[in-house]
């Protein structure tokens, strides 16, 4: 069968195509995706700015007639933490239902984290032991380990890359100088504070293999001599601990918009690149690990797998 999956998060609404059936590995036939970065447009009220609602409702309607044109059996449509954390979420989403037909599901970040889970235990397979899982956002983090597909532990904090890069570095992509030294400093200290209170539970039921995934994690990885996405999702891809702060030293002294020269920086989120790497750096030290193994599936594939788990086989 063929099943679209439109993700609408902080800073992309990103539509994947597959061809899967139950028990199968899912093979994409489509993607693409729109630059909205949403989270940009929650106005002082916590509400998505009636602009913001405008590019969404757009947003959608051209990712359900693409996926039309491709004749998928089902779309999947869900939204993430812009969404979920604007005030006026609801009538958000019954705009986008009743303007587009498309019902958007709105993830809890726990959700978030098991959905990707989910995905990474499956590539990995059950030979990988117990798993840890970072995945860091536009708007938040998520961390789950355990050893089953579901993990014992899951959880969301406030901690994504765009979101700290508004309300704690305060960059945009056109700035022409990078943040002041004193300025990552106190965002490493609230990014570590942040992460204090849940150390303890994820460390508690322990992993054999940690694990990065998404586009932070995959973009700081090839900045630190990871092969690159020419090189295909097989091509085995490590992040270190110490790869990682060279990265940071290099690119906290360079101005967001100069960032887009750098090989897999997009210009949609070179000015978040700082602060993702700044809490990849605190949850690596602050969980004692020297490397991760990045992984290519994330949380839209954890939602295509959950789909076909709940078909069965066909």
């Amino acid at each position: 069968m063929r099943l679209g999956v439109l993700d609408v998060g902080s800073n992309t609404v990103h539509l994947l195509v597959v061809d899967a059936h139950h028990g199968a590995h899912p093979w994409p036939a489509h993607s693409e995706k729109v630059v909205l970065r949403l989270a940009e447009q929650i106005g002082p009220d916590g509400a998505l700015t009636e602009v913001g609602a405008d590019m969404l409702v757009k947003a959608v309607s051209m990712a359900k007639a693409a996926a039309a044109g491709l004749n998928t059996d089902d779309l999947i449509a869900f939204a993430t933490s812009a969404v979920r954390d604007a005030t006026n979420a609801a009538e958000v989403l019954a705009r986008v239902r009743d303007e587009t037909g498309v019902r958007l599901e709105v993830l809890p970040g726990a959700d978030e984290a098991r959905m990707t889970f989910l995905a990474v235990r499956r590539w990995f397979g059950w030979s990988a032991g117990r798993l840890l899982l970072l995945d860091i956002g536009g708007g938040s983090l998520e961390i789950a380990a355990g050893i089953d597909e579901d993990p014992t532990s899951a959880v969301s904090l406030p901690l994504g890359a765009g979101r700290l890069t508004r309300e704690r570095l305060r960059l945009s992509p056109e700035d022409d100088a990078p943040p002041s030294a004193r300025a990552v400093e106190e965002l490493r200290e609230y990014v570590d504070a942040q992460l204090d209170p849940v150390v303890e539970e994820i460390v508690e039921v322990g992993w054999e293999r940690p694990v990065g995934t998404s586009k932070t994690f995959r973009t700081l990885a090839r900045l630190a001599g990871a092969a690159p996405s020419g090189a295909g999702v097989w091509a085995k891809r490590s992040l270190t601990r110490t790869g990682l702060r060279q990265v940071i030293g290099f690119i906290r002294l360079i101005p967001p918009r100069q960032l887009t020269e750098l090989e897999g920086v997009s210009m949609g989120r070179a000015h978040q690149l700082l602060a993702g790497a700044v809490v990849a750096e605190a949850v690596m030290r602050k969980l004692d690990l020297e490397k991760l193994t990045i992984c290519p599936w994330a949380l839209r594939e954890g939602v295509i797998l959950r789909r076909l788990d709940q078909f069965g086989p066909r």
